[in-house]
């Protein structure tokens, strides 16, 4: 597993720029899409998560805060040359417990197909039928946050 240093990044910032274009590689591009600027105005009042190697983004997710302490996951990408090396479960676990810090109690995610049974080794849970988001198969799935324990 390859230990990298996980922050909260700062909308505009260059290392959001650094974001954006790991998503576009990750998420959009192989689907043939891209952002509209519409789409990346949204982000400026999420928490913007990124894991860096040095200063090279490898790895980001989105936290987009929802009523009743919920907290929706969402645009988590790692770049392909990491995949398979702890990156992911890396970045779930710190936005799980930045989460907790916020105040928030449970978190989902519209997961694509294929990353169901890595939510599902992290915790997370299948809700309903399969649907279609940005033309390919997604679930939602979701998991019960512990509540902030103050010593």
């Amino acid at each position: 597993m390859q230990n990298c240093s996980i922050k909260q990044i700062k909308f505009s910032s260059d290392e959001y720029n650094q974001m954006i274009t790991l998503r576009r590689k990750v998420l959009r591009t192989p689907l043939g899409i891209d952002f509209t600027t519409e789409e990346l105005l949204k982000d400026k009042d999420d928490f913007l998560i990124g894991a860096f190697l040095d200063s090279d983004i490898i790895g980001c997710l989105i936290l987009t805060p929802q009523p009743q302490q919920k907290i929706k996951m969402r645009q988590v990408a790692i770049d392909t040359a990491w995949q398979g090396h702890g990156i992911g479960q890396q970045i779930v676990s710190y936005a799980e417990s930045f989460s907790v810090a916020q105040h928030f109690n449970y978190m989902h995610c519209n997961a694509r197909a294929t990353a169901v049974s890595f939510y599902r080794k992290q915790g997370y849970a299948v809700s309903g039928d399969e649907f279609t988001e940005v033309g390919i198969a997604h679930y939602y799935m979701y998991k019960s946050l512990p509540p902030l324990h103050l010593f």
